[in-house]
C-alpha cells in the first residue's frame, strides 16, 4: 500500500529501519524521514561542515585511449583525437604530439587536407557542432561554418578544392574552400544513428566532381547514391533490401564503388557496384602496353596547382594528389545488375582501397575478435583470393587506413596509434603521447553538454517525451558544477536523463577491471553454520569446479582453503580472492565421519559460475514441465535475445523437445536483445509436405531440407521482468496467433538504442528508434498483455514450486487435447 502521497518530484532511495517503524529517502536533493504509524514525512536537517573534497587538475602523458586517427597524404604526420581535443605528431619519431585545440567542448571527425598542412575538425563548442579549419604555417584556427546546424563528418575532394560534410545528419553539403560558399547537393536520411560513430557514409571521386552517399529509404534499407557537383540529379547505383551499410569507397580508377551491407544478424558483406559494363582484363595485354609508355609529363608546380584551384570559374583540374585522373562517367542502363556480394567470408565492419586499387583493407569479425585482412581485388591475380590477416590482438580495431603510397596501414589498436607493413606484416607502435592537464572541473561540464546535446539531437521522440529539455539543462547545469567526484557527476546526469522517463537511457561508468574471485560452485548449510559456525555442503552446482572431481558429497565439510582454517569468522570471498583459474587446495570432513581428505581445485569465476547455475535451473525447469505433464511437454528458456541465446535455443530444441506433444516457451527475465524474428520462426513455421527414406516413417520436409521449424503447439510464460527484445517477442508471438500467453504483464521497456562515447570514457545510450505495434500503438510503457494472469507467491522458488510454469502446462495440454 501508499506510505507517501506526493504528485511531483523525486523519491530515491527509500532504506526502512530494522523495526519497521522509519522510512528514510531523499527527495528533491534532501533527506527526509517518514514515520510509518502517522505517515507524515520531516525533512533531516543537514549541515555540512568543513571544505568538500575536490579533485584537482592534473597533469597526464597519455599513449593510449585515443579515439580517431587521421593520416597525413605525405605519409608523415599523423592528427588524433585525446579526450576530446585535436593533436598532431610525426610518423617516424612521434614523442610528445602536438596540441592543436584546447577548446570548451569536445572535437571530434578530424581529417587532413590533400596539401597534408591544413587539418578540419568538427567541434561541439556550443549548441550545435561546427567546422573548423586549422593551419599549421600559421597556427591559425577559422571556423568555416556557423548556423543553427550541426556539421560533421568533413571529406576534401582530392583536389582540394572543395569540402563535404553531413549538415544535421540529413543533408550531405558542399563548400568551396576558395569562396566559402555551400551547396546542398543532397537531401537524405545520411546519419541516423550517433553522430560520434567513426563511419564513412559518403565517398568522393578520384576527378572530385562525383560523391557517392548512403542514405536511408523505404523500409529503412540503406543504399548507395551518387550525385554530380555540377548539379545533376540524384542517382540510385544500389537497389539491396539491407537496413545496414557503411563505409563506402571509390576506386581509384573511379569506375566501381564498395561498400559494407548486411543485416544485424548476418554477417556483413562487402558490395561492389561497377559504374561502368566492366569489360575483361588481360594479362598480354598488361605487358604489351610496358613498350608503348611513355615519358609522363611534367605535372603543374604546386604554384599553378594552387593557382588553379583558387579560380572557381576554370573548369575543375585533372590534378589531384600528384596524379593525373580522367574525367569519369556513370551509366546507370542496367546498373542494378552490376552489383556483385565479394565472396571474402568474414563479418566486415569497415574497408578501405589501396591507392592502386589492388587490393581492400577490411577492418573485419571471426571467432569473436576484430582484426585487419587485405583481401585481393586485382583482375589479373595469378591466384584465388583469400583474405590476409594482419593482426591477431583481442584489442579493438580503429580508424583502419592506407598511407598514400600504399606501403603501409595505419590504424588505433586498442586506443594506440600503430603502423603495419603491407609486405612483410610487420607492425611497429607509433609512440605518439598526448600531454594534458586533465580538469575535473573543466571537463565535468563538457560531458554534461555532450550528454544533454546528444540527447537533444538524437532521442526518439522529438518532443523529448513532453520534457522541457532545455528548463533541464537550466535546472541540472548549477548541481553539476557542484560535483566532486565523477561518481556524483554520473549520478546527477542520470537523475537529468530520468526526466525523460524512458528506458533504455542512462550514463555508465567507463569500464574497470573486474575483481576475480574464485568459486567453488558450492552451496553451505544455513543452519548449521549459524548453529555451530560450519561450512557444510548442502549442495553442488552441476559442472562447476568442486563437481568436477566427483569426491566431494552433500555433508561434507570446508575445513582449509590452502592451509588456512575456516571458521565462523572466515570471509571465504577473502581466502578466494585472485583464485580464479589457478591450482587452489581444499581440506573437508567427510560426512561420514571418515577422515578428512585434501582436494585441487581450480575455482571459476562468477560469470561462469552464474551460467552453470542458469543452465541448472533451465534444467530443472524441463524436468519440472516433463514431470507435471507426464512427459508429454517439453520446455526451453531464452535467457536474452542475443546470438548466442538464439543458437542456445536451436540446440535446446532437441531431438526429445522437438517430438512432445508441445512446448512451453518461456521468456522470464529476458532482458532483450535483437532476435526476436528469427526466434519467432522457428515458432511460426508450418509444415506443408513430407519426406521419407526408405523403410522409414514420413517426417516434415522442412528438418529434412535444413530449415529449423518446431511445428508443435506452444505457450508462452512471461513476467514483470521481460525486458525490451523480450517484449518484442511476446508481441510476435500474440499478434502471430501462436499460442496463449501466460505469467505476468511485461515491463514496457522497448525502444531501440545505441551508445554514445562521452570524452571521459563514460557511455551514453541513446534511444533513437521508437517501437510501435503493427497498428501503430507505442509499446514503450505499455507492458505486453498475457491472456492468463498468474502472479507467483513471494519466496514460492525456494520450495521448489512454479505457478506460472503449471499455469502454461495446464493451458497448453488444455490444447493439445484429443490431438489438437
Amino acid at each position: 500500500q501508499p506510505v507517501t502521497r506526493f504528485i511531483d518530484g523525486r523519491l530515491l532511495w527509500p532504506s526502512i529501519s530494522a523495526n519497521g517503524r522509519t522510512i528514510a529517502f531523499a527527495r528533491d536533493f534532501g533527506i527526509r524521514r517518514l514515520d510509518v504509524a502517522s505517515g507524515q514525512a520531516r525533512a533531516v536537517p543537514v549541515t555540512l561542515r568543513g571544505s568538500a573534497s575536490a579533485q584537482g587538475a592534473r597533469h597526464e602523458s597519455l599513449s593510449k585511449d585515443f579515439s580517431e586517427l587521421s593520416v597525413a597524404p605525405d605519409g608523415r604526420k599523423v592528427a588524433f583525437i585525446a579526450r576530446g581535443e585535436v593533436f598532431a605528431a610525426a610518423t617516424d619519431k612521434a614523442g610528445r604530439a602536438d596540441r592543436i585545440t584546447r577548446t570548451p567542448g569536445a572535437e571530434f571527425h578530424v581529417t587532413w587536407a590533400p596539401d597534408s598542412k591544413r587539418l578540419v575538425y568538427a567541434g561541439a563548442r556550443d549548441a550545435k557542432s561546427r567546422l573548423y579549419l586549422y593551419e599549421f604555417g600559421s597556427g591559425r584556427e577559422t571556423v568555416l561554418t556557423e548556423g543553427k546546424a550541426s556539421d560533421m563528418r568533413p571529406q576534401f575532394s582530392p583536389d582540394g578544392r572543395q569540402l563535404a560534410f553531413v549538415r544535421d545528419s540529413r543533408e550531405l553539403v558542399v563548400i568551396d574552400m576558395a569562396s566559402r560558399r555551400e551547396r546542398t547537393l543532397a537531401s537524405a536520411a545520411i546519419d541516423l544513428v550517433h553522430p560520434l560513430e567513426a563511419d564513412r557514409p559518403f565517398a568522393w571521386s578520384p576527378d572530385s566532381r562525383w560523391i557517392a552517399y548512403q542514405a536511408y529509404g523505404e523500409r529503412m534499407f540503406r543504399n548507395a547514391w551518387v550525385v554530380a557537383l555540377d548539379g545533376g540529379k540524384l542517382q540510385p547505383v544500389s537497389f539491396l533490401a539491407n537496413v545496414g551499410a557503411d563505409a563506402i569507397a571509390w576506386s581509384p580508377d573511379g569506375r566501381s564503388l564498395m561498400f559494407t551491407t548486411g543485416q544485424r544478424t548476418e554477417s556483413s558483406q562487402v558490395a561492389r557496384v561497377d559504374l561502368l559494363p566492366r569489360t575483361p582484363k588481360f594479362a598480354e595485354e598488361a605487358f604489351r602496353n610496358l613498350f608503348n609508355e611513355q615519358s609522363p609529363p611534367a605535372l603543374p608546380s604546386s604554384t599553378k596547382a594552387d593557382k588553379d584551384s583558387s579560380n572557381p570559374g576554370e573548369p575543375a583540374s585533372d590534378v589531384a594528389n600528384g596524379k593525373r585522373v580522367e574525367p569519369l562517367r556513370i551509366d546507370a542502363n542496367g546498373i542494378r545488375e552490376r552489383l556483385a556480394l565479394l565472396p571474402i567470408g568474414l563479418n566486415v565492419n569497415a574497408l578501405e582501397i589501396s591507392p592502386d586499387g589492388k587490393s581492400l583493407l577490411l577492418t573485419a569479425e571471426s571467432a569473436g575478435r576484430t582484426n585487419l585482412y587485405l583481401y585481393p581485388i586485382d583482375e589479373l591475380a595469378d591466384e584465388p583470393a583469400v583474405p590476409r590477416q594482419l593482426t591477431s590482438s583481442a584489442a579493438p580495431k580503429a580508424s583502419a587506413q592506407f598511407s598514400a603510397d600504399g606501403k603501409s596501414v595505419y590504424l588505433l589498436e586498442g586506443g594506440r596509434i600503430a603502423a603495419i607493413g603491407v609486405e612483410d606484416g610487420k607492425q611497429r607502435v607509433i609512440a605518439a603521447s598526448a600531454e594534458l592537464e586533465l580538469d575535473f572541473d573543466s571537463e565535468k561540464q563538457v560531458v554534461f553538454d555532450q550528454a544533454w546535446r546528444w540527447l537533444r539531437d538524437g532521442f526518439h521522440d522529438a518532443g523529448m517525451n513532453g520534457v522541457d529539455w532545455n528548463a533541464q539543462r537550466a535546472r541540472y547545469a548549477p548541481l553539476l558544477a557542484n560535483a566532486q567526484t565523477p561518481d556524483t557527476m554520473r549520478e546527477l546526469l542520470n537523475l537529468m536523463i530520468g526526466e525523460l522517463d524512458a528506458s533504455h537511457t542512462g550514463v555508465r561508468a567507463p569500464g574497470a577491471p573486474e575483481f576475480s574471485t574464485g568459486r567453488l560452485g558450492l552451496r553451505f548449510d544455513r543452519a548449521e553454520y549459524e548453529r555451530n559456525g560450519r561450512l557444510r555442503v548442502s549442495g553442488i552446482l552441476p559442472r562447476s569446479a568442486v563437481d568436477v572431481t566427483g569426491k566431494v558429497v552433500p555433508g561434507d565439510v570446508l575445513l582449509s582453503v590452502d592451509g588456512e582454517p575456516v571458521s565462523a569468522q572466515t570471509n571465504l570471498d577473502r581466502l578466494l580472492a585472485n583464485r580464479s583459474g589457478r591450482e587452489t587446495n581444499l581440506r573437508f570432513a567427510a560426512a561420514s565421519g571418515g577422515k578428512s581428505f585434501e582436494l585441487r581445485v581450480k575455482p571459476i569465476d562468477a560469470r561462469t559460475e552464474s551460467g552453470l547455475a542458469y543452465r541448472a535451473w533451465v534444467s530443472a525447469n524441463r524436468e519440472h514441465v516433463a514431470r507435471a505433464s507426464d512427459g508429454r511437454l517439453g520446455y526451453v528458456h531464452m535467457f536474452d535475445m542475443s546470438w548466442d541465446s538464439l543458437q542456445r535455443l536451436y540446440v535446446d530444441l532437441d531431438a526429445e523437445n522437438a517430438t512432445r506433444e508441445g512446448v512451453v516457451i518461456d521468456v522470464r527475465n529476458n532482458f532483450g536483445g535483437f532476435v526476436n524474428a528469427y526466434a519467432l520462426d522457428v515458432l511460426t513455421r508450418q509444415p506443408y509436405l513430407n519426406m521419407r527414406f526408405r523403410g522409414q516413417s514420413a517426417v516434415s520436409a522442412r528438418s529434412v531440407l535444413g530449415q529449423r521449424a518446431l511445428e508443435r503447439p506452444t505457450a508462452l510464460v512471461t513476467n514483470r521482468v521481460t525486458l525490451s527484445d523480450g517484449e518484442d517477442f511476446s508481441e510476435g508471438y500474440r499478434r502471430l496467433g501462436l499460442g496463449r500467453i501466460v505469467g505476468e504483464p511485461t515491463s514496457g521497456w522497448i525502444i531501440y538504442t545505441s551508445n554514445v562515447p562521452l570524452i571521459d570514457g563514460s557511455t551514453l545510450r541513446i534511444p533513437f528508434i521508437t517501437i510501435t505495434t503493427a497498428d501503430g500503438q507505442p509499446m514503450e510503457m505499455a507492458p505486453r498483455p498475457v491472456d492468463v494472469p498468474v502472479e507467483r507467491p513471494l519466496g514460492e522458488g525456494y520450495r521448489k514450486l512454479d505457478s506460472e510454469l503449471d499455469a502454461a502446462v495446464r493451458v497448453l495440454l488444455q490444447g493439445t487435447a484429443g490431438g489438437g
